[in-house]
């Protein structure tokens, strides 16, 4: 048995057995996944190499940026599987891609 979270787990599971409990990042982390076909090779519960850490998929929004609450409103259907590294990697490249902020303060402090 796979492992789950104790809270949303049949939104967990209808999104991991959708992914075939595998990342479903196709280069969103600026990664090309070369060796798994165009597609991440992190499965869920496997680990990252022979010594190394176990992967924990997480069901997230397609957009890397969507907020907390807007991601708790989504249904299954709308949410993949996301290793933690493709997660973070596709997070940071969208923060990257956002217009920069305006820094005209509009008459703020005009005297």
């Amino acid at each position: 048995m796979k492992s789950q979270p104790i809270v949303g787990a049949a939104v967990f599971t209808a999104v991991m057995e959708t992914a075939g409990y595998r990342c479903q990042c196709e280069g969103e982390c600026g990664n090309a996944h070369a060796k798994g076909g165009g597609r991440c090779h992190h499965e869920h519960d496997h680990y990252t190499s022979k010594r190394g850490r176990r992967v924990r998929l997480l069901a997230a929004p397609v957009d890397p940026l969507a907020t907390d609450v807007a991601a708790a409103r989504l249904p299954a259907s709308e949410l993949r599987a996301w290793c933690p590294d493709c997660r973070g990697a596709a997070a940071r490249i969208a923060r990257k891609r956002l217009p920069a902020a305006s820094t005209d303060q509009c008459g703020l402090f005009d005297l």
